[in-house]
């Protein structure tokens, strides 16, 4: 072989290597998803990256308002999933998603939880006035979307002046787990996917009824650098592979 035979053989040879380079980039997602689908979207993805070959998914779980403000600083997001309407609606406004892609994919119910050691457990919302109620957790109903629907059923109740000096409140509906599985606080408000996790060190004390439904939508971020992958996620979540997966963790269809 000749010295350029042999040039043009290794400069065809680093096209096809950056190429190739190109293309596994090209097949990287970013999810940022609400912290309760924690362990149903790491399902998911595993699923997803066996369906497509060469794909990497990467997640972001957190909050969702903070995932959002994320998303508003310029943070590098393919798809977002959030665990409420409002902080979706919230990024729609912004023109955060890229349009016709936002789709609900999932629902939860909202449920009172005690430690699993706990000697009371309450019958009822009215019971957490009660004096063996001293700490009760949450989210952060700013940007804790769980925070949110506690605060809107207590009000409900007509417990929120009874209950204000009580709450303990976390920066993620699983740090309100932790804290409940922990006995840091003597009540929490959790989902009840989140409960069945810990089901071992907590106890579900009873549903609480939401005004509004806990709903899960998700859509491809405007700003996605890999638009047609974020699609194609987005659409096994909502498949019937990916719905099994999911009611495998306790969500309901939406």
């Amino acid at each position: 072989m000749t010295a350029s035979s042999r040039w043009l053989l290794k400069a065809t040879l680093l096209t096809a290597f950056s190429l190739g380079a190109v293309a596994v980039q090209a097949q990287e997602l970013t999810v940022s998803a609400a912290a309760s689908l924690t362990n149903a979207f790491q399902a998911v993805g595993q699923a997803f990256e066996k369906a497509h070959p060469g794909t990497r998914l990467t997640f972001n779980f957190a909050a969702s308002g903070p995932l959002l403000a994320q998303i508003q600083q310029g943070a590098p997001v393919d798809v977002f999933a959030s665990a409420d309407q409002e902080t979706m609606d919230r990024a729609a406004k912004a023109r955060l998603l890229a349009e016709g892609t936002r789709a609900d994919f999932a629902r939860n119910t909202l449920v009172l939880i005690v430690p699993a050691s706990a000697s009371h457990v309450p019958q009822q919302l009215a019971d957490l006035n009660g004096a063996a109620y001293k700490r009760i957790a949450t989210g952060t109903p700013s940007s804790v979307p769980v925070g949110r629907y506690t605060m809107a059923s207590v009000q409900d109740a007509g417990l929120a002046s009874a209950l204000e000096s009580k709450w303990v409140y976390g920066e993620s509906v699983r740090q309100v787990l932790n804290y409940v599985a922990r006995a840091e606080v003597d009540a929490g408000f959790v989902y009840r996917t989140d409960a069945l996790i810990e089901k071992d060190k907590t106890r579900i004390a009873l549903t609480v009824p939401t005004a509004t439904p806990v709903s899960y939508p998700i859509a491809q971020v405007a700003a996605s650098r890999n638009a047609a992958l974020g699609k194609d996620f987005i659409a096994f979540v909502r498949s019937a592979a990916g719905q099994q997966i999911l009611e495998g963790f306790g969500f309901s269809k939406p």
